[in-house]
C-alpha cells in the first residue's frame, strides 16, 4: 500500500495529465526548477516523483502521441 505522500504524487501526477496532457512533464519540471530556486528541496524531490509518475503513466504516453 501507498503512503500518503505517494497517494498525493499519484494523485497530483493524474491531475497534471488530466488538465495538461501531454505538457504535464513540463509543467512539474517548470515547478520542480521552482523550487530548486527557493532552496526548497523537499518539495522540489515531490516534483521529481510526479515526473517519474508521469514518464511511467500509460496516460501520459497516449495524450503525448495524439500530439
Amino acid at each position: 500500500m501507498f503512503d500518503e505522500n505517494e497517494r498525493l504524487a499519484i494523485q497530483e501526477a493524474h491531475w497534471l495529465i488530466k488538465e495538461f496532457g501531454a505538457e504535464a512533464p513540463l509543467y512539474a519540471a517548470m515547478k520542480a526548477e521552482k523550487a530548486i530556486e527557493q532552496k526548497d528541496f523537499g518539495r522540489c524531490a515531490r516534483w521529481k516523483r510526479i515526473l517519474e509518475i508521469l514518464a511511467d503513466s500509460p496516460a501520459a504516453k497516449s495524450a503525448s502521441s495524439k500530439y
